[in-house]
């Protein structure tokens, strides 16, 4: 829905009330399949991020920085989530692909928060990285309780704040349409639509970008680099740490990265050769992977996480049964074995 302006001069500009998505397709009845499909992709992201979170919150043993960072970074993939498949199960049910103008702003922010809090979520774990590799006697003492809560509160306060401004940027300004050829509502696409002069919403918007994601980026590349010279000069078995603690996160840097070069690449410049149907996958990919792919990763990858989720269900599907079936007194004492044995501090590599 579109209402005119009555501005002098300026009859071509319109109240935009309503943005219509035209990347989504009539596939029939095959809607429903894809909604299911959707549902159930969404329900494993939500019950594996929440596993995680869950397990390294109830186990003590897990509240070391890197564990903290990667719980932040957990909460983030439920947000970002959010932002997302809400939107889009309802979308694939939908035969109009319209979206009213204040929840076309509200995703905007929500995809774009999540945007940034991730890969500063990222470049603040490769610090950590870099402190438990290359000062492994001063860790305990850099990276303090303290410390590690205003990390973690400057990686999402940084980018909410930055995002507000660039949705306060956008939403006042004038647009000459109403469509969007995209599955879901990104910021330079409104811009586009403005017939007003958008020189600030363009020069912030390349800041923002250089600021919240190749700054992140660079700090990673050197604390890599500062990791590798010091693997380099290290034992075998010093390498063969590094590199267990490592890999996971730079498989989900790598991952990460991939999916956030081509929506910003998609988004400033027209990839008309590019299929249309591939173009939605990679458009969604940052933000349909990524939260997935996170706690997949780490959960099967690092053995402390991985140890503490063993042991938690073992005492939720075996000894949980044996409290109704056996004596009290035994059951008792086989609770105080498990609890012995769950409270020994998991090994973690610094």
């Amino acid at each position: 829905m579109i209402r005119k302006a009555n501005h002098q001069g300026k009859n071509h500009e319109k109240d935009v009330l309503h943005f219509t998505l035209t990347a989504y397709f009539d596939i029939g009845s095959l809607k429903y399949l894809y909604f299911m499909m959707v549902m159930c992709f969404y329900v494993l992201i939500i019950g594996s991020n929440v596993l995680l979170i869950v397990v390294i919150c109830v186990n003590r043993s897990l509240h070391e920085p890197m564990f903290l960072f990667l719980c932040s970074l957990f909460v983030n993939e439920l947000f970002g989530s959010l932002g997302l498949f809400p939107f889009l199960l309802v979308q694939i049910l939908s035969d109009v692909h319209s979206v009213s103008a204040p929840l076309c702003f509200l995703q905007i922010f929500c995809v774009y928060s999540y945007a940034a809090v991730e890969v500063l979520n990222l470049a603040v774990m490769s610090y950590d990285r870099y402190v438990a590799i290359c000062f492994p006697l001063q860790y305990h003492s850099t990276m303090t309780d303290r410390k590690v809560a205003l990390l973690i509160a400057l990686t999402w306060a940084l980018p909410v704040l930055a995002t507000v401004v660039l949705v306060s940027l956008s939403a006042p300004l004038r647009l000459c349409g109403n469509v969007i050829d995209k599955v879901f509502c990104g910021n330079f696409s409104i811009v586009k639509l403005s017939c007003s002069n958008t020189s600030v919403n363009n020069v912030y918007g390349l800041v923002l970008t250089v600021v919240s994601i190749v700054a992140p980026l660079v700090l990673i590349l050197y604390t890599y680099g500062k990791i590798l010279e010091v693997c380099f000069s290290a034992t075998k078995q010093t390498r063969q740490k590094a590199v267990s603690t490592c890999t996971p996160h730079l498989a989900s840097i790598l991952n990460f990265s991939f999916g956030c070069c081509f929506q910003i690449l998609q988004s400033r410049f027209e990839l008309s050769r590019v299929p249309p149907l591939l173009a939605i996958v990679l458009s969604l990919y940052f933000l349909t992977c990524q939260p997935l792919f996170n706690p997949a990763l780490y959960g099967l990858k690092m053995a402390a996480i991985r140890d503490a989720m063993c042991k938690k269900l073992f005492l939720f599907w075996f000894l949980h049964p044996l409290h109704l079936l056996e004596p009290k007194g035994k059951v008792t004492e086989c609770l105080g074995e498990t609890e012995k044995f769950s409270s020994q501090p998991a090994v973690n590599v610094h």
